[in-house]
């Protein structure tokens, strides 16, 4: 999917909301915390986004939002982590979906693209398009069932 970088949304109330009732904090992690965040991603989404992860954190500032509760990781987002210019690996775990934490990663993600100098961002190997059209006005990339991900090799175990 492609999204015009220009026109994101305003998070930041939402966000502000977030911390006020919530107690969840939004911030990039810094290399300390690589094991930690790295871990808790292959833990609670799979080995290949914990290996995207690890390449967020080969740039400085990382490129990865997380968000938490204290000492309690909730969420992530990526970005230009597999390739220039493109948004994820993302989840938050499922007992605080729906409270939009994914949406406040996506959107902090999506403006540090912005300000590293890009107008669009691609979001690849998408699962929820209805999400990321409603999220950030995403647009479906004609033919692009092709991907950076078509080849990929899967961890068996």
């Amino acid at each position: 999917m492609l999204v015009r970088l220009l026109d994101l949304p305003d998070i930041s109330e939402k966000e502000k909301e977030l911390l006020e009732s919530e107690k969840v904090v939004f911030r990039r992690p810094i290399p300390p915390e690589k094991s930690i965040v790295v871990g808790w991603v292959k833990k609670y989404f799979s080995i290949n986004w914990a290996d995207e992860t690890e390449a967020a954190f080969s740039k400085l500032p990382v490129n990865c939002f997380v968000a938490q509760r204290g000492q309690t990781l909730l969420g992530f987002a990526c970005f230009e982590s597999t390739a220039k210019n493109f948004f994820g690996p993302t989840g938050v775990i499922a007992e605080e979906r729906g409270k939009d934490i994914g949406k406040v990663l996506l959107v902090k993600s999506l403006v540090a693209l912005r300000e590293m100098g890009y107008a669009y961002a691609i979001i690849g190997g998408v699962g929820p398009t209805p999400y990321y059209e409603k999220a950030v006005n995403a647009r479906v990339i004609a033919n692009s069932e092709k991907s950076i991900y078509q080849n990929l090799l899967k961890h068996n175990g």
